[in-house]
């Protein structure tokens, strides 16, 4: 069982509400979004509304990468229903083995913000708007920040894990979105919530089956699932055994992972492709 961050011989099975630290009965103050340390207590609690999300604040993180997705959608001048145009922006910004292997490491990024269609991007805008304006109010800006590039870098491992042609390019927000869902997962099973209970399950459920269509990359998906996942873990284990900015650094290893891991599968590719 855990002990009180403050009191490492009392064991407790509550931990607060705001930092998830665990605290015994002397450190708890109760209040009206429950259970708090002393620290967190003497913190004005936060109201949260559809249009005040994060104490009267906006969900900004949430709403910039919005913005550079669609601004980006717009650059690209594909007004399709689905399928890139083969525009500058998406040469040079789609994720695909050979361009890894050839050191355009930009593109586990890039590709995370271009989209093939208005289709996909209107569902994945849609789902990002939802998921990440409940999550950015709970973590702050700059963690959910921190959090989504987990997440995006995951579904780009994924991607290219899943990717045997060196040259198939993968878009899309797709696996960072399922990296959030992975991350709420997580949260709702620690505070010993069923998630198939509720919408955000059956919402996973169906875009799991949707992802093993012909050409929608599976691997992105659960790949930012599993690494949003990871990411919800070690930033709770972080603030609940060791000091605030040991979450985001143990976030910060799995981006490392998941770049290092894209270089190592990109190089294992059976053709070498070499374009200029």
């Amino acid at each position: 069982m855990a002990t009180c961050y403050r009191h490492p011989a009392r064991e407790t099975g509550v931990s607060c509400s705001n930092c998830d630290r665990p605290i015994c009965p002397d450190c708890m103050t109760s209040t009206p979004v429950g259970m708090r340390c002393p620290e967190c207590a003497k913190q004005r609690t936060k109201v949260h509304t559809i249009s005040s999300v994060g104490g009267g604040h906006l969900p900004r993180v949430t709403q910039a990468i919005i913005g550079i997705c669609i601004v980006a959608f717009l650059a690209g001048g594909n007004f399709g229903l689905e399928g890139t145009n083969g525009s500058w922006i998406d040469r040079n910004g789609v994720l695909f083995r050979a361009g890894i292997e050839q050191h355009d490491y930009w593109r586990l990024v890039t590709s995370g913000f271009l989209h093939a269609g208005l289709i996909h991007i209107a569902f994945n805008m849609l789902l990002l708007w939802f998921l990440g304006s409940e999550i950015e109010g709970k973590l702050g800006g700059p963690r959910f920040a921190l959090l989504y590039l987990v997440a995006l870098l995951g579904g780009s491992l994924g991607a290219m894990i899943q990717t045997t042609n060196p040259l198939q390019g993968t878009v899309g927000a797709s696996g960072a979105v399922f990296g959030l869902a992975g991350y709420l997962l997580v949260e709702m099973r620690r505070r010993g919530e069923n998630p198939f209970q509720s919408q955000l399950g059956f919402l996973l459920l169906i875009n799991l089956v949707l992802s093993f269509r012909p050409g929608v990359s599976w691997g992105g998906h659960l790949g930012g699932l599993v690494f949003g996942a990871l990411a919800a873990f070690v930033l709770y284990e972080g603030s609940r055994r060791g000091p605030r900015w040991l979450g985001p650094a143990l976030c910060g290893g799995l981006c490392v992972v998941a770049v290092i891991g894209s270089i190592v599968v990109a190089g294992s590719s059976e053709q070498t492709v070499r374009f200029g």
